[in-house]
């Protein structure tokens, strides 16, 4: 446990902290309504309409979270260049975040995932979008762009959050794990199965339960922490990572990082919620174990913060950053001894 100060101090230190947030972006849209009747055309519901609703998705969310946790995120990625592109610029701007890392291709489409929900109850979900590699040509205006901002901002860490929608590819990992270096930036990475092995030398690698499975092609159910605890070092061995944080849903989170010469691996508990939706839990864990990782937290704090994150959004209906007030009271109450 923790005293009332250092939590109290910690949420103060992600206090214009600049993380650099780069990764697939896309809108999250919504339709909200009333289910009263099966259409006589299919059995399937009908979804009266009352409501609409566009947010910030992928990516983008995660800035959000940066923002909403007092740090101030740059966000970098390619979109297409239709309306939807315009719709994604003006929710950045609707939201005080600056595109200047953002660059436009017509040779892309600009992902958006369509849910509609019945009382409150997700019926459907529909995407639009590609999957293919950036090409040369928009790689090469993502990196001048990324080296642009690294070189005019003291940037705190770079984060990468990959949905396997082709922004980020082992070519750009690369160039800005070298970036990173040459300027000693911190890196952290919450990973999806494409470039999974890809992401070498990461301060802190973030994978889910399924992904970790699958990353290490692992056929066993991994049912005793012993077993976490071995697949988590082979993994943080095969990556070069310093930390390894693995969400394990309603188990909770593992931590698996030196610290002060020694190895901590520890599997910090769920808190029961009243879960309404698990979208864009993900995105919050990394985003507050990117800002903790900013300031020399003490890596359980990390994972404690991280993981009652997670669980505070699912309470949510839909994508949502995290509310940094509430997780503070929150953080004051379970985390403090």
């Amino acid at each position: 446990m923790f005293d009332e100060s250092s939590v109290k101090q910690l949420f103060k230190s992600f206090e214009g902290v600049n993380v650099l947030v780069i990764g697939d972006v896309m809108i999250d849209a919504y339709l909200f309504g009333k289910v009263n009747r099966i259409s006589p055309e299919a059995p399937v519901p009908v979804v009266e309409v009352h409501k609409r609703s566009n947010r910030l998705g992928g990516a983008a969310n995660v800035a959000l979270n940066i923002k909403a946790l007092g740090g101030t995120p740059v966000l970098c990625s390619v979109i297409g260049d239709e309306d939807k592109a315009d719709l994604f610029e003006s929710l950045m701007q609707d939201e005080g975040l600056c595109a200047e890392g953002i660059c436009r291709s017509n040779q892309r489409i600009t992902t958006t995932k369509f849910r509609i929900l019945g009382e409150s109850t997700q019926m459907l979900r529909v995407d639009e979008e590609v999957q293919h590699e950036l090409s040369d040509k928009e790689r090469g205006c993502l990196l001048d762009r990324v080296a642009e901002i690294i070189q005019s901002r003291r940037i705190g860490a770079i984060l990468f959050q990959d949905y396997d929608k082709g922004v980020i590819s082992p070519e750009l990992i690369n160039k800005l794990v070298e970036l990173a270096g040459k300027y000693k930036i911190p890196l952290s990475v919450d990973p999806k199965k494409r470039n999974f092995l890809a992401f070498q030398g990461m301060d802190l690698f973030k994978p889910n339960f399924k992904e970790l499975r699958e990353g290490l092609n692992i056929s066993a159910k991994l049912e005793t922490d012993e077993h976490l605890f071995e697949a988590s070092e082979i993994l943080r061995e095969k990556l070069n990572a310093r930390a390894v944080m693995v969400t394990l849903s309603d188990r909770g989170m593992l931590i698996n990082t030196p610290y002060q010469n020694k190895r901590l691996m520890e599997i910090i508990p769920a808190h029961i919620r009243s879960i309404s939706d698990v979208s864009g839990a993900g995105d919050t864990v990394i985003s507050v174990a990117t800002l903790c990782l900013t300031v020399a937290c003490h890596p359980i704090l990390m994972a404690k913060l991280s993981n009652l994150a997670g669980g505070l959004v699912c309470e949510s209906v839909g994508v949502v950053p995290v509310d940094k007030e509430k997780l503070e009271r929150e953080a004051l109450k379970l985390l403090v001894s």
